[in-house]
């Protein structure tokens, strides 16, 4: 081989340096293409996310029409308010034998409680025993059989021992303890005032029983679709009056939003009214001289209040249905003026996915007979007592109602 082919041969195989310059050009083709490819996938997930999510929000009809609410600030969880542990003393009894028994009478040492498969029993001892049954069974206490079976939320007991219970579905009713014979005093489903009972909810009876205040939720909403009247904020809950002698029915105060717990005043001139979907409690006349008028008993409380019964202290016990955390986040405040956001909620998800969402917060609170608060009794996560209702006092023993769990609670006074 002469010198010029030698140097022809040493050109053609002379090693290469590899370089970012050389390296560019020789993947520039690749990495382009994968981008576009990627940017192609990105869109297409884009759009099948947000495609559905524009039908959701203007072709399908979300089941509330919620109006603007007003709600100001929840109160510190301080001072009286101070969260603490002291639910988790209480004691849970007939676990799993008991499915929301959310109201709670005594009569001596009888205790009575309705369910959520529609019967009325009583608690003697360690005992249980059904003694009336208000709807029609079959019954398991499943939302679909709810409106035939009923639902017995409030129960009180009347002169001579008989009790007074407040059906959602079925109306006012008086069970006579010891026989089980039961009277329908007042239908759900007839119209009053110009509209139709829908959703009868807590109930109290003068000391005579000559008469029979109890509340209406909703002309709107059954009990079943609870959480739809609490977001849609509704004012058409109601306070009624059922004479036992004239067999009549009177509207005494209407436009309230979510109408719940009620309780006589000593003097049973008044009644206290939970209005849960505005976090207060509302004072409204029954007789005497200012009857037909309302004012403000308590605002802006820690939690949406559900039933109100008396203490032992001349005050009142009252159940939180759920906490306004402060500090902390409350959905529901959050929401009050954002009617938009709760009707998208609702197109996508159901009331039983919504209330997974629901913390498991317990409160009970004991206000002065002024209303200011007195104590407050917490499980901050519904370890012992959860979904509170009703807080009845007896014997020195607080005895915790539930409209959802599978038991009742017993938390003995004294240790707390």
């Amino acid at each position: 081989m002469n010198e010029p082919e030698g140097l022809r041969f040493r050109r053609l195989n002379r090693p290469q340096i590899i370089t970012d310059e050389l390296q560019e050009p020789q993947y520039k083709g690749t990495s382009t293409y994968s981008g576009k490819v990627f940017r192609v996938i990105l869109v297409t997930l884009g759009g099948c996310l947000i495609l559905p999510l524009l039908v959701v929000f203007f072709l399908l009809e979300s089941p509330i029409h919620p109006e603007l609410l007003s709600l100001s600030e929840p109160p510190l969880m301080s001072g009286c308010y101070e969260p603490n542990f002291k639910l988790r003393e209480a004691q849970r009894l007939f676990e799993d034998q008991l499915v929301g028994p959310e109201s709670i009478a005594n009569f001596g040492d009888l205790i009575y409680t309705g369910t959520a498969d529609g019967k009325i029993v009583k608690i003697e001892g360690k005992s249980i025993t059904v003694i009336a049954r208000l709807g029609k069974p079959p019954c398991d206490g499943s939302r679909e059989q709810e409106p035939s079976c009923g639902r017995p939320l409030g129960i009180r007991v009347g002169p001579n021992g008989t009790l007074f219970v407040a059906d959602a579905y079925l109306g006012l009713f008086k069970v006579n303890p010891v026989t089980g014979e039961v009277t329908n005093l007042v239908s759900a489903g007839q119209m009053v005032g110009g509209r139709r009972l829908s959703f009868v909810n807590d109930l109290d009876v003068t000391q005579d029983g000559r008469k029979v205040y109890f509340t209406d939720s909703s002309s709107r909403w059954q009990r079943r679709d609870y959480l739809h009247l609490i977001m849609e904020a509704t004012a058409d809950g109601r306070v009624l009056e059922y004479d036992t002698e004239t067999k009549e029915v009177t509207v005494l105060m209407e436009n309230l939003r979510f109408a719940n717990g009620i309780q006589l005043f000593p003097d049973e001139e008044s009644v206290l009214v939970a209005e849960t979907t505005m976090a207060r409690i509302r004072r409204v006349h029954v007789s005497g001289l200012n009857k037909g008028g309302m004012d403000t008993f308590v605002d802006n409380l820690p939690g949406f209040p559900d039933n109100i019964r008396r203490s032992s202290s001349g005050g009142y016990w009252v159940a939180m249905s759920a906490v306004r955390p402060n500090p902390g986040f409350s959905m529901l405040d959050f929401l009050a003026q954002k009617p938009w956001i709760k009707k998208l909620i609702f197109k996508l998800f159901s009331q039983d996915v919504l209330m997974k969402f629901v913390p498991r917060y317990s409160l009970v609170i004991e206000l002065h007979e002024s209303g200011a608060c007195m104590r407050s009794f917490h499980d901050p996560h519904g370890m012992v007592a959860a979904y509170v209702s009703e807080a009845h006092e007896h014997y020195g023993h607080l005895y915790l109602g539930s409209f959802r769990s599978p038991y009742l609670c017993k938390l003995d006074l004294s240790k707390v």
